[in-house]
This record gives C-alpha cells, structure tokens and sequence, in this order.
C-alpha cells in the first residue's frame, strides 16, 4: 500500500491523517513480533502528529493562561495481524468529533493492504493537575475542519 495524496500536514482528501512508522528490535517481544502494548504507542503518536498537523499542539495547550492536557477514558483495539522488526507501518487516524466531554478517535494500523491493528479512542479534556474540563470551544471549532465524516 502506497499512502494517498497527502497534504503538507499529512491529511488525505477524506481528512484522514497519515504517519509512518518504522517497527524496530525494541518494539518486539522475544518471538519477533511487535509488542500488544506498543500498537497503543503508534496510536499515541499518530493522534498528537494529528493535533500538532491540525494546529493543536501540545505544547501549546499548557502554554495557554488556563493550562489544559489530555487523558484517554477508553480505549479499545483489535489486533488482526502481527507487525514484525523492520516492517513499515501506516498509522491512520480519524478525528471522529466530540461528544459532550468526550473527543472521539478512530485509528487503524495498516502494513501495506493488511490491516494489522484497529482502534476507537476516547479522550478527555483536564485541567493540569487532572480534573475534568469540557473540550476549549475553540479547540473544537478549529478541529471540526478535520473532522472525518466518512462511514466506519
């Protein structure tokens, strides 16, 4: 699988974000294979490259006068296929929107035409020292540009 037509911040035409990743020796367990764990790290950084390649880092979250972060309340992965050392990976992600608190991901993990790993993420929005807050409104209206209105 070659990736689709990318835009400099790496969204195809249907805003879907697109990263590649690299398997290395440290990412396997003992018989080769990527770690279960691991999948969940190529998630994390495809979601913040999504973020930052939207205009949302977060460095720039706990810069601003009312500090805010990220956590995940959920997540849920099926594991399809095993990835092994030197395979190349494609991390795709799906800003699916929000819903009250709630900002909702959909990712899938591609070695060529092979799905290897699929996931729906939910996070929350929190103040820095870990309590709840609703998403920052502009946040979300300036995501909504991105925002992935295709079927699952």
């Amino acid at each position: 699988m070659s990736l689709p037509n990318l835009d400099a911040n790496n969204f195809d035409a249907e805003r879907q974000h697109w990263i590649t990743v690299r398997v290395y020796y440290e990412d396997t367990d003992f018989t080769g294979m990527v770690y279960h764990a691991n999948y969940l790290r190529f998630f994390e950084r495809g979601r913040s490259d999504h973020l930052r390649d939207a205009g949302v880092s977060h460095q720039s979250l706990l810069e601003r006068q009312d500090p805010a972060a990220f956590t995940l309340t959920r997540v849920e992965v099926d594991y399809r296929r095993a990835a092994r050392v030197d395979d190349l990976l494609h991390i795709r992600t799906r800003y699916i929107g929000t819903d009250g608190p709630r900002i909702l991901f959909s990712q899938t993990c591609f070695r060529g035409e092979e799905v290897i790993a699929e996931g729906e993420i939910t996070a929350v929005m929190i103040h820095v020292d870990g309590r709840p807050r609703r998403p920052i409104r502009e946040l979300v209206k300036q995501l909504e540009a991105y925002r992935w209105e295709g079927e699952s």
